[in-house]
């Protein structure tokens, strides 16, 4: 095997374990009010997420070609390929790739291990930005798009990102004061089992819109990858074996289930009850599918905590905030927190030279991987305690008052 088939596997691997931490940090995304609501049981939960997912990857490629297009620059003005970035069989490109998905990985890890609900696809594409501007400088960054298109980072990442938690929330309050209003008109055990049912169908929309979204990401970045190594040509289309890895990467992480992340998204915000599970998945769903259409890369984590803050507005019940402070903060410093990982790693790598410097940052990754999970062994949260500490600290409150 080549050095530069090395390099290319490598940074395959990596994608794949980005889009497997994906899966089960974005898991809550779908699931997690329904779990809270007892709609669905927790392992019937995520078993659904899981096989919705998998089909929502096959659904567009939009998202997927702007990270292939949108991100880094890649070609000249002229429409040429840069020679820094395909010479010796694009390792420039691929060293950075590989360095942004592992700072990416990262920070997934660690917000996974705090519970917090942080965004992965910002995660990936901050490493990406960071790593790029430390191997290629600010400039390498597709910031904006041409002429008046409003394209690249700003675009496609940024600005989607501040938008659309606040839509989805806006979307969810209004439906859950409008669904609270028709429910009283109800016999409650009819509304019971309309509502129970109801969230289930709404929740699967939601996983069938996180596949569509986030499992193209990680198919923009192989397909990158192989377009640095001269194995892919076209920047407008994505490989379909690349679309079957990377959906099922994406569905077996979501089946893992992160625990730590439903447990603050389904009790910790706010305690929801079923209408507003409902509406919560509804705007976050419909918000994300027409996103995704667009090719906007936005954070599905960010548009499901607005629906579920959205959703105990419309109701009036008691938002959390200072866990919602926590969140927004980790927002914040999502994109530049990854960003600098990603840029160290690919120092690292750098120093470390062309061919030893992938496996050094590679094997850098494992050890960090193995010291957050044995960490997480310390107190773990499966499907069978996901609800007891929320429940636990709800009872408190009730005391208190």
């Amino acid at each position: 095997m080549t050095p530069e088939l090395v390099v290319l596997v490598l940074v395959v691997v990596t994608a794949l374990t980005f889009d497997f931490t994906n899966g089960f940090h974005d898991t809550a995304n779908a699931m997690a009010s329904s779990i809270a609501t007892k709609a669905l049981s927790p392992k019937a939960a995520v078993t659904l997420s899981a096989i919705l997912n998998l089909v929502g990857a096959f659904l567009s490629v939009e998202v997927a070609l702007t990270v292939t297009n949108a991100v880094i620059n890649i070609q000249n003005p002229d429409g040429t390929p840069k020679a820094e970035l395909t010479a010796d069989h694009g390792q420039a490109l691929l060293m950075i790739l590989l360095a942004g998905l592992i700072g990416a990985i990262v920070w997934n890890l660690l917000t996974w291990l705090l519970g917090l609900p942080s965004s992965s696809s910002h995660a990936l594409f901050g490493g990406l930005i960071g790593a790029t501007v430390a191997g290629l400088g600010w400039a390498g960054v597709k910031w904006l798009g041409t002429g008046t298109k409003l394209d690249g980072v700003i675009g496609k990442v940024i600005l989607p990102g501040l938008m659309s938690p606040l839509i989805a929330g806006l979307v969810s309050m209004t439906g859950t004061w409008l669904v609270a209003r028709i429910a009283r008109s109800i016999d409650r055990t009819y509304a019971a089992r309309g509502f129970r049912w109801g969230q289930i169908m709404s929740a699967s929309l939601v996983s069938l819109s996180h596949g569509t979204n986030d499992a193209q990401k990680t198919m923009g970045v192989i397909t990158l990858a192989l377009i640095a190594s001269g194995t892919w040509t076209d920047a407008h289309s994505v490989p379909f074996e690349v679309k079957i890895a990377c959906a099922l990467a994406i569905a077996l992480g979501t089946y893992i289930g992160g625990w730590r992340i439903i447990r603050t998204m389904g009790k910790g915000l706010v305690a929801i009850s079923p209408e507003q599970g409902i509406s919560a998945d509804m705007a976050t769903a419909s918000t994300i599918l027409v996103s995704s259409q667009l090719g906007f890369a936005l954070s599905t984590t960010h548009v499901a905590t607005g629906s579920i803050i959205g959703s105990g507005l419309g109701k009036g019940e008691p938002i959390r905030w200072r866990l919602v402070g926590r969140m927004g903060l980790a927002w914040l410093v999502t994109i530049p927190a990854a960003g600098v990982v990603g840029a160290l790693v690919w120092y690292l790598g750098h120093v470390c030279g062309p061919v030893a410097g992938p496996i050094v940052i590679f094997l850098v990754l494992c050890a960090v991987g193995l010291w957050i999970y044995w960490h997480n062994r310390k107190a773990p949260v499966h499907h069978e305690n996901v609800n007891e500490e929320w429940q636990a600290e709800i009872k408190r409150e009730k005391v208190s008052l």
